[in-house]
């Protein structure tokens, strides 16, 4: 029940002495806005990184062939080997739980040699044999035309779909690109589309936008590649894990090529699902280290409270001793100066949460949205959720009820006569 009497007490007490009430509160305000700010920032970096893996198939990995590194069934080490394309069909087959099992080969490469010519323009491009899911591995936004398709695979058409930073290097502003050529090694492949990468995969950036996709079979047609595959990329399927999965893909591939099962070098592989969690663990660990180093921040404006509240106790002493020879309780001396305490840590901490808010708001203004946000951005939409808001108010709470317990028994051992002789 509210008392007016009881709340004019507090304030007179708070606005007593107001410079020493409010560099006592000055600690609970810097920790509770610490706490706040670091979470959000932690918040921040988390939502960039995962931006840059928004809609890859992140329980995917990317598989190569390496040198052989153990003799087995009379083979010597050192020898070299190719995945092939009826590797791709054997994994479908013998792995059960998996989504996708697609092969790529590659020409080229960022900083190698010219490889794509159109008219007078030359250019170093990555290009990759894919078959039309890949998309669905590797997310990218279709600018113009289309993705290659089955058809193309099919029919073995030479087409291509280019990316943004290709566009950029090979033709003029405005130009048209759709139904154009351009001549990779020699080999004359139409235009179908252009793309803009989603991400680069941890790979450069400006590499992500300068690779040229053509469909799987026109590539290894028309570069002579036969049955060879560089690359295959697996994804799973939903509720399995490529990490549990990639040992039996090896296995496969080790009894198709005659290697020992003991050879982890024969294989090389990126399991983005592992580096995923990787991800996710490191900003695990960061939020517990925002909340330790706020916590201990808060911690210290709280023995300040503390430490005031037993001041305050003391130059009340005449005061307390009046109202104990005037019948008041324990109880209710003691909970006056808790609800001080709490009163005052309250107050303190809501006004940091308040300019915590207020400063993420300008940060938030000023920084790209998620849907505004490319893949490069590294920071994003710093903020904290309502139950971490909650969560503090309760730790502002308890810290109240700790700042002010030791004052408050102190209080209530002042004996009335011992007050009243107080000068």
């Amino acid at each position: 029940m509210f008392n007016k009497d009881k709340w004019s007490e507090i304030l007179e007490s708070l606005t007593a002495n107001p410079f020493r009430t409010v560099l006592t509160a000055f600690g609970v305000f810097w920790g509770i806005f610490i706490l706040v700010l670091l979470l959000a920032a932690g918040n921040g970096l988390e939502n960039g990184v995962r931006q840059g893996f928004s809609g890859i198939a992140t329980n995917s990995m990317f598989m190569w062939s390496q040198t052989i590194s153990k003799p087995y069934k009379g083979l010597p080490k050192g020898r070299r080997y190719n995945f092939e394309t009826e590797d791709v069909q054997a994994v479908k087959d013998n792995v059960d739980g998996l989504k996708y099992v697609l092969p790529r080969n590659r020409l080229g490469g960022w900083g190698g040699a010219n490889n794509v010519v159109r008219g007078l323009q030359t250019g170093a491009y990555t290009v990759n044999g894919d078959y039309p899911d890949i998309i669905n591995q590797e997310p990218m936004d279709i600018l113009e035309g289309r993705f290659i398709n089955q058809n193309d695979i099919e029919e073995r058409r030479k087409v291509a779909v280019i990316g943004k930073g290709v566009r950029d290097g090979l033709y003029k502003i405005n130009e048209d690109i759709i139904g154009t050529y351009i001549k990779i090694q020699g080999v004359n492949f139409m235009v179908v589309g252009m793309y803009k990468k989603k991400s680069g995969m941890g790979r450069d950036a400006q590499e992500a936008q300068n690779t040229i996709f053509v469909p799987f079979t026109a590539f290894s047609q028309a570069f002579n590649t036969g049955d060879r595959v560089g690359w295959m990329a697996v994804t799973a399927k939903d509720g399995y894990s490529i990490t549990n999965l990639k040992s039996e893909v090896f296995s496969v591939i080790k009894k198709r090529h005659k290697i020992s099962p003991e050879d982890d070098r024969a294989i090389g592989n990126f399991d983005l699902y592992e580096q995923f969690k990787k991800i996710s663990g490191l900003f695990t660990a960061l939020n517990i280290v925002a909340y330790f180093v706020g916590i201990l921040v808060l911690l210290s404006g709280v023995i300040g409270i503390s430490n005031i509240m037993l001041i305050t106790v003391k130059e009340r002493t005449k005061e307390i001793g009046v109202r104990r020879a005037l019948g008041a309780t324990p109880w209710q001396i003691r909970g006056q100066v808790l609800l001080e305490s709490i009163v005052l840590t309250l107050v303190s901490g809501m006004a940091g949460i308040a300019f915590a808010s207020g400063l993420l708001a300008i940060v938030n203004s000023i920084l790209p949205s998620a849907s505004e946000a490319d893949a490069e951005v590294m920071f994003l939409n710093p903020s904290v959720e309502l139950s971490v808001i909650v969560t503090a108010m309760f730790i502002l709470l308890f810290s109240g009820l700790l700042a002010g317990f030791i004052p408050a028994q102190n209080a209530i051992r002042i004996k009335p006569v011992d007050a009243l002789r107080t000068e």
